[in-house]
């Protein structure tokens, strides 16, 4: 285990050095000029060479690289060029609320999706097994931000059954104030007792939710059912049929944990691509994520909050990858040789 952990680091840090390289030359290659964005497009000369000077801009570019790296080593990300405050301390802000909204959607699309697998490999090729099949493919095939409007117009819109947007009903911060401990609105309602924001955030929280949950659910299905009729085929299933075992119980005891290792892998991939699905969800359901900020953030020209986006799901992509090796070690010894 210990050398699969010295390796993974490795890798990591490989592709952190090309995330951060990649991120620096990107946000130069942008049109406009930060000091601008930054002075306002009616500043003197003087003002913008006092901007470009505060961002080192009037450095040579080789310079410029080598005080990024040197910044993001020492934790900054810089200062926003919209909101005047440090990337890392909007960050802290922005990102809570998008870890609730694709946690809760992740939560949401392992409960279902390896269920439906499981059905689907049970009875393969009879209704149950063409339903979960048709409605996999669908959930993968629909753009994000279309079903994100539909649900919002048919349940929130018509039929009122959600609200139409926010992370909570406004007015509960006059009546029942939120007490802020971690900016996960959820968790810190459960711990302050706040039941009003907390009942709210939950009723808020169903339709991005499962907006976001949807490409999830179907892949992760899909992805189960797939190898557990591989597994199937094995010889230690054809062993426990033999034995007398029923064939649920033979997925369920017996064929779903080897099988959980791809899933594994799958779900690690979809938790990246998931805060990034997150962003257009959070665009039609206004929620204060990173979404939001990010989308703020490259209307205005602002490379250092974009950067500082970018180099955190890049981030977050490796340590959800790191974690699933981990994991995939201690379920398979035969992982850690890989």
């Amino acid at each position: 285990m210990l050398r699969l952990l010295m390796r993974r680091l490795g890798q990591a840090a490989l592709v952190v050095a090309g995330v951060v390289g990649l991120t620096f030359v990107v946000t130069r290659l942008v049109p406009g000029d930060p000091a601008v964005a930054y002075a306002g497009p009616r500043a003197s000369e003087a003002e913008l060479a006092q901007a470009r000077e505060r961002f080192g801009l009037d450095e040579a570019v080789p310079v410029q690289l080598w005080n990024y790296v040197r910044d993001l080593f020492a934790g900054d990300l810089g200062i926003s060029l919209r909101t005047r405050q440090p990337v890392l301390d909007d960050l802290a802000l922005a990102f809570p609320a998008s870890l609730e909204l694709v946690g809760t959607a992740l939560f949401v699309a392992i409960a279902a999706g390896i269920p439906l697998g499981v059905l689907a490999a049970r009875y393969k090729g009879k209704f149950p097994d063409l339903s979960v099949r048709f409605s996999s493919m669908l959930a993968v095939s629909v753009p994000v931000f279309w079903l994100a409007l539909v649900l919002q117009t048919v349940f929130a819109s018509n039929l009122r059954w959600f609200p139409v947007a926010g992370e909570y009903d406004a007015a509960l911060d006059t009546t029942s104030p939120l007490t802020v401990y971690t900016n996960v609105t959820v968790v810190d309602a459960l711990l302050t007792g706040n039941w009003p924001i907390l009942v709210s955030t939950l009723h808020h929280l169903v339709l991005p939710a499962l907006v976001v949950a949807a490409y999830p659910i179907g892949l992760i299905a899909q992805m189960t059912r797939a190898v557990l009729l591989e597994e199937a085929g094995q010889d230690h299933t054809r062993l426990e049929r033999s034995l007398g075992f029923g064939e649920t119980s033979i997925l369920v005891r017996f064929s779903l944990r080897p099988a959980l290792n791809p899933v594994l892998s799958l779900i690690a991939l979809v938790f990246a691509y998931a805060i990034v699905n997150g962003f257009l969800v959070e665009a039609v359901f206004n929620w204060p994520g990173l979404g939001r900020y990010a989308a703020d953030a490259i209307r205005s020209l602002d490379t250092p909050a974009v950067a500082g986006v970018t180099l955190l799901v890049a981030l977050l992509y490796v340590l959800a990858n790191l974690l699933v090796d981990l994991v995939q070690g201690i379920l398979d010894p035969r992982a850690r040789t890989r």
